[in-house]
C-alpha cells in the first residue's frame, strides 16, 4: 500500500447520550459491587452472588473499554481508499480506485438506510460509520456498495474531485 496519504481522519463515538448510558451502567455496577463486596450489604432485592456481582461490574468495563477503543479511519492514496473500523477490522481494507465504478458524497439517513452506526448495513449495501449522516458512498464495478460516514465533507469532496469517473 502506498505511504504517503493526501487526507486521513480517524472517528470515534463522541455521542453524550453514549457515554451517558455506558457511564451510568457502570457506575451502578460498580456501585453495587462496592455495597456488596466492600461493605458486606447485598445490593438489591434479589442480590446475585459475590462472584456474579464480580463478573457484571467486569463485562460492563470490559464494554466500556471496547467502547472507548472504537474508531473508524479513512486514508485517501493517489491509488484508492484504505479503510478500518478498528477494533472489529484489524487489517485495514484498500479499495483502488480501478476498482470503483463511482464515488460520491451524500447525505443518508443511518438508522432507516443502514439500521444504525458501526459496521451495518444488508447484503451488498454496507456502511462503516460513527456518528452523523453524511458519508461518502461508493459504488464498485461488481455492484457492491459501501458508505464510509464522514466529518470532513467538503475536504473529501476536494480530494477525491480528481479521481471521480
Amino acid at each position: 500500500m502506498e505511504t504517503h496519504a493526501l487526507f486521513t481522519e480517524k472517528q470515534r463515538f463522541n455521542q453524550w447520550w453514549i457515554w451517558l448510558i455506558l457511564l451510568g451502567i457502570n457506575g451502578v455496577t460498580i456501585y453495587g459491587l462496592i455495597q456488596q463486596i466492600v461493605f458486606k450489604k447485598p445490593f438489591g432485592d434479589n442480590p446475585t452472588s459475590d462472584s456474579g456481582i464480580i463478573f457484571g461490574a467486569f463485562m460492563c468495563s470490559l464494554l466500556l473499554a471496547v467502547f472507548l477503543s472504537f474508531r473508524l479511519e479513512t486514508k485517501i492514496y493517489k491509488g484508492g481508499i484504505a479503510v478500518r473500523f478498528f477494533p472489529l477490522q484489524l487489517k485495514t481494507r484498500y479499495f483502488a480506485f480501478d476498482d470503483i465504478a463511482s464515488m460520491e458524497i451524500r447525505e443518508y439517513k443511518p438508522i432507516m438506510e443502514y439500521g444504525g452506526w458501526g459496521i451495518r448495513g444488508f447484503g451488498s449495501n454496507r456502511a462503516l460509520n460513527v456518528r452523523g449522516k453524511i458519508g461518502l458512498q461508493l459504488i464498485f464495478k461488481n455492484g457492491q456498495k459501501l458508505l464510509i460516514g464522514t466529518q470532513k465533507a467538503k475536504e473529501l469532496e476536494d480530494i477525491l474531485a480528481p479521481f471521480k469517473k
